[in-house]
């Protein structure tokens, strides 16, 4: 049964496998950032599985409880996601400059282009 225990685990390394396929194996730059969303968000996932503790309170000091879980990493991550979306943003803009320059958002074809010139 320790299967059941560590699927948020196993959740996350499905997720990064499936991003880091989808970046390496697609040509289409709006694909890929997808594929590095996913990737990201796998991170997060896993960083807040280890931020965990059992049997751990909230940090506020109360009569009775020993164990405290560290909200560290929850705070680092929710950083993260804040960083993570504001790269997406620039990403998908930078995909939508190259579309009017190059007028496709295939990669193979953007170099074709370019190495015309």
């Amino acid at each position: 049964m320790r299967f059941l225990q560590l699927y948020n685990y196993e959740i996350a390394i499905f997720l990064a496998m499936v991003g880091l396929y989808i970046v390496v194996s697609r040509g289409n730059l709006v694909k890929k950032i997808a594929g590095l969303s996913m990737f990201q968000t796998s991170v997060f996932i896993l960083y807040i599985s280890m931020g965990v503790v059992d049997g751990g309170s909230v940090p506020i000091l109360t009569e009775g409880v020993t164990r405290y879980s560290n909200p560290l990493p929850h705070v680092l991550i929710l950083t993260a996601i804040v960083v993570g979306v504001a790269t997406t943003a620039v990403a998908l803009s930078l995909v939508i400059r190259i579309n009017e320059a190059y007028g496709t958002v295939e990669e193979d074809e953007v170099h074709q282009q370019d190495e015309s010139f």
